[in-house]
Order: structure tokens, then C-alpha cells, then sequence
């Protein structure tokens, strides 16, 4: 393979969904020895494919006579969990001061998706010459870490005593928090409520990232101001006070923190001036706001069921104009589907091995209708190995099966629905359930699938629809959360919106990762809204 300089990829690498950015450590071990007289001086290349073609994105430095390198200096990729992003980490001796790899022996080489590093957190595997063969014993180790500080402050404040501003009755005071920007000037960073007419204050508790109050550094000076509000926008100046997150956070519940507000001018003016009133800290927490990166690199796994329709409105698969027609290519709209969120979701559950499902067919022996069955045929063990074990599965269960109906949902949502109410008996982030429903029209169902996704809601679960065909897909439309809240034929409302539902018809003319973005665009979300409503943090997770 021939390597190419590319000091800057072609456009932005990546997409509008971009979740956060990732650090990964690279070290090597056992690497072949490339020099005489010395050991080899390794470097490492990081790759990444664009539009079928390996773009360098960035290089370690080297490090002299060295077979075990430990290398300082990091990569730092944008991840977006809706893409494949394919890696190539190549190693090289150094030998001349030549930018051009060419110029420079070859130590082997490991590919991978950025999926794969985050889903395991820390990978070791065998280095690769051009010809497939191990590098020597040359290994390859990256670790991975999210590069955001997701710290957060909650601040509960008070005021006792703030001077009068106003001529016919008691000021009206809001409070200004401020901390120093990069030009030496004081930047606005939160402005509380105003609290009418009183001189003792009560503001309501608020929550700002830390990075936002302080650059995330605790120790830093921060600025607080207090003002009496006047609608003309000339609020008058209270007094203000500094501090630091270190120093707030000495505010406890029992025992709130008390500062004095001072009026720089009427210090100066007045011999006597003790303050403009107090500033009272009643309780101040800082604790984490947890990314879906987070519980990825925490250990959650993502645990992967493929739903598909075989009712009779497909029509017969032998025939061409069948949505379930295998063209000569090896494809159809189902399969395309399949793969589209099947090859990303992969790398996030650890054996791979996933239970693929049907409904609304006839089964041999004796032809009944089923609405949950395994396409494997194989009821005891569902599972296929990776998106190629499902694709293998469903193609040869084509002609052993009688396409049927009703169209019916909520068997196949109440059988992953059921893994998914075990999963939460661990009282752990570890698990997190997606169902991909194929379909190529109207539920017959309705009522039973709005009561099984109202129940889902509650659950470590995800649905996913796909409508393949030219059918009216209304119905989905209204499963789909965004524009309103589901409620079940009880009226009960949904906790919250799980299903995604996309038609394959508005993707069939566009590159097939477009379909992968648009139908998991908003799974990260989804995953974090339910930890965070069941309040569990990431298994790994470290203290605020």
C-alpha cells in the first residue's frame, strides 16, 4: 500500500452529529528492529478513510532507539456514533528527516473502527505487514478517553440585607456571575431570575457546566455582581464580591456560606461602610452530566435484535417486483437496512451475536401464522453471528416460509422488551436494547403496539423502523415521538420518545451511510435520557 503526506483531509471528516471528541494513547510493543546498530526509532501514523481512500490525519513523535515506545503525544478524533470511521495505525522506523513515509521502514500496521476502541475502551492486537503476515511479535495498544469535562455546578443562593436602590420601595435584585476571559475583561457567564421587592432575596437553584463558570479550573477567581433590575435597562449596581468554585463549595446544606456584597465607591466614600448586604451560598454540588461516550467507555453494551416483516403484501420473494426479491447484486431494501444499522451497532456489543426475528409468515410443519419467530428456525437459540450471520439467515430462510399476516408489532416489541425488564434487575448501565423493525406497511396491531411502546419507554430500549416499499406510512409517523407524545389505548402517556421511524424510500438515492445517520441520529440521546432518569451514573465512573 502506498502512503501519502496529506497534511489537511479533504472537508470536515465527519458530520453535524458530532457527540464529542476522543483521546487515544498509542504504545507499541515487541516492534521489529529495523536498525543495525540500534535499536528502531518508531513514530506512529494515524489514518482515516474518507470516501474509500486513507487520509493521514496526524503522527506521534519519535522515539529514539526504542522497541516498547509509550508515545506522549495524542490523537484527537471528532466521534460520531452514527459513522463507521475506519482507523489505520501504521508504524514506521525513522530514518531520515523526511516527511514522505516512503522514506521510512515499515513496522506493521492495525486497522480498525473508532467504535471498536470506545466500545472496549483499551484494544491490544497484532501488528500487520503489507502482506497480511504478524509483524514479528509487534503489537499495537490504544486506549481511549472522551476529552470533554462533563462537571456541572448547582448553586442555591440567597441575599440578607442588600442596600435600597429603589425611592418608593425595596430593590428588585438578580445576580451577575462572571469570570475572566482571554482579553483581561470580565465575560457574563450566568444571570439569575429577578426577585421583586424585597431586600432578601431567595434566587432559585441553577445548574451551569463548570467549564462555563470557570474554564473548569476551581481555583480560578470568579466575579459576582449583584444589581437592583429597572425595566429602562439601567439596573443599579448593589455590590459584588470574588471567589472561587473551591470556595463555594464550602457551602453545605447545614452550614450555608456567607459573603459580603461590597460597593467599591461608597467603601471609598464612607468611613464607616461595612457592606451592601450579604450574598448567602445555601448549598453549592457539583456532580457529573454523563455523555453517551461516557457509559460506552463505561462498559455498556448495546444489545442488537433485527424485526422482520414477512407478510404476504411484500409479495412472492421469486418475483422481481417482491420486496423481498434478492437482486442479482445480493440486495434488497431489507437487507440495505440491515446492514446500514447493523454494521455500526456491532462494534458496540461485545460477542456479536444477535437474535433476528419474524413476523407474519407460515411455518412449516404444519403452517401456522407466527408473529415472533426466530429466521433461523431455531427457537432455543436466536442468534446470529454479526450482520453477516443475519443476512446468511435470513436468505436461507426465504423459501422455507409462507408469506401471511396481520402486520402485527407488539409480539416482537414485548419479546425484547421482556430481555430488556430482566437487564434492569442489575441496577447497572451495562445494557441497553435496540430493536430494528423492518416493515413494508400498515399494523395491523395498533392499539397493542402503542401500549407495547408505552410500557418499552420505561425499559433500557430503543425501536427502530425502517418502511421499506411505497406504503403509507402515517401510522409510523404517529409511533415516531418527535411532534407529540404517545399515549397508550389507556392514556397512558410515554415516559419517553423511543421510536425512530425512517422510509427507506427518501434514501435510496443517496450513499447508504446517509441511512445510518438518519436512523440513529438520535440514539445517543436516548440511551443517556434513560440512565439518567433511573439516576445510574456509568459503571466505571469516577467522582465528580
Amino acid at each position: 500500500m502506498a502512503y501519502t503526506m496529506t497534511p489537511t483531509p479533504p472537508g470536515p471528516v465527519g458530520s453535524q452529529y458530532c457527540v464529542c471528541k476522543v483521546e487515544l494513547s498509542i504504545c507499541g510493543q515487541n516492534l521489529l528492529d529495523r536498525d543495525v546498530t540500534s535499536k528502531s526509532d518508531p513514530f506512529c501514523v494515524l489514518f482515516m478513510e474518507v470516501n474509500g481512500k486513507w487520509v493521514e490525519l496526524d503522527r506521534t513523535e519519535t522515539a529514539v532507539n526504542n522497541l516498547n515506545p509509550a508515545f506522549a503525544k495524542k490523537f484527537v478524533i471528532d466521534y460520531h456514533f452514527e459513522e463507521v470511521q475506519k482507523l489505520k495505525f501504521a508504524l514506521f522506523d525513522q530514518d531520515k528527516s523526511s516527511t514522505q513515509l516512503y522514506e521510512h521502514d515499515f513496522l506493521g500496521e492495525f486497522s480498525c473502527t473508532l467504535g471498536m476502541i470506545v466500545s472496549s475502551k483499551k484494544i491490544t492486537r497484532t501488528l500487520l505487514l503489507g502482506n497480511g503476515k504478524p509483524a514479528g511479535k509487534g503489537m499495537i495498544t490504544i486506549a481511549a478517553q472522551e476529552l470533554s469535562d462533563n462537571r456541572v455546578i448547582t448553586l442555591s443562593m440567597a441575599g440578607r440585607k442588600l442596600d435600597k436602590k429603589d425611592l418608593f420601595g425595596k430593590s428588585d435584585p438578580f445576580l451577575e456571575f462572571h469570570k475572566p476571559g482571554d482579553d483581561g475583561k470580565w465575560m457574563l457567564v450566568h444571570r439569575t431570575e429577578v426577585i421583586k421587592y424585597t431586600l432578601d432575596p431567595v434566587w432559585k437553584p441553577f445548574t451551569v457546566p463548570l467549564v462555563s463558570l470557570c474554564d473548569g479550573d476551581v481555583e480560578k477567581l470568579i466575579k459576582v455582581m449583584c444589581y437592583d433590575y429597572d425595566s429602562d435597562g439601567g439596573h443599579d449596581f448593589i455590590g459584588e464580591f470574588q471567589t472561587s468554585v473551591t470556595r463555594l463549595c464550602e457551602a453545605q446544606d447545614a452550614s450555608p456560606l456567607e459573603l459580603e456584597c461590597i460597593n467599591p465607591k461608597k467603601q471609598k466614600k464612607k468611613k464607616n461602610y461595612k457592606n451592601s448586604g450579604i450574598i448567602i451560598v445555601k448549598s453549592c454540588k457539583i456532580t457529573r452530566d454523563f455523555s453517551f461516550l461516557d457509559y460506552i467507555l463505561g462498559g455498556c453494551q448495546l444489545m442488537f435484535t433485527v424485526g422482520i416483516d414477512f407478510t404476504a403484501s411484500n409479495g412472492n420473494p421469486q418475483e422481481p417486483s417482491s420486496l423481498h426479491y434478492i437482486n442479482p447484486l445480493g440486495t434488497n431494501e431489507y437487507l440495505s437496512a440491515i446492514w446500514a444499522v447493523g454494521q455500526i451497532i456491532q462494534d458496540y456489543d461485545s460477542d456479536k451475536m444477535f437474535p433476528a426475528l419474524g413476523f407474519g409468515a407460515q411455518l412449516p410443519p404444519d403452517w401456522k401464522v407466527s408473529h415472533e419467530f426466530a429466521i433461523n428456525f431455531n427457537p432455543r437459540n436466536p442468534f446470529c453471528s454479526g450482520v453477516e450471520g443475519i443476512v446468511q439467515a435470513y436468505s436461507a430462510c426465504l423459501p422455507h416460509i409462507r408469506f401471511y399476516g396481520p402486520t402485527n408489532f407488539s409480539p416482537i416489541i414485548n419479546h425484547v422488551a421482556r430481555f430488556a425488564a430482566q437487564a434492569t434487575q442489575q441496577e447497572t448501565a451495562s445494557q441497553y436494547f435496540i430493536l430494528l423493525i423492518i416493515t413494508d406497511g400498515v399494523i395491523s396491531d395498533m392499539d397493542e403496539t402503542r401500549h407495547a411502546v408505552v410500557q418499552a419507554s420505561k425499559l433500557p430500549m430503543s425501536i427502530i423502523i425502517v418502511g421499506v416499499g411505497n406504503a403509507d406510512f402515517a401510522a409510523m409517523e404517529f409511533l415516531d415521538g418527535d411532534s407529540r407524545v404517545l399515549h397508550s389505548y389507556t392514556g397512558e402517556e410515554a415516559v419517553r420518545d423511543i421510536v425512530q421511524f425512517v422510509p427507506f424510500r427518501n434514501f435510496r438515492n443517496v450513499p447508504k451511510e446517509t441511512l445510518a445517520k438518519a436512523v440513529l441520529a438520535e440514539l445517543p440521546q436516548q440511551v443517556v435520557q434513560y440512565f439518567k432518569h433511573q439516576n445510574l451514573p456509568p459503571i466505571n465512573s469516577e467522582p465528580a
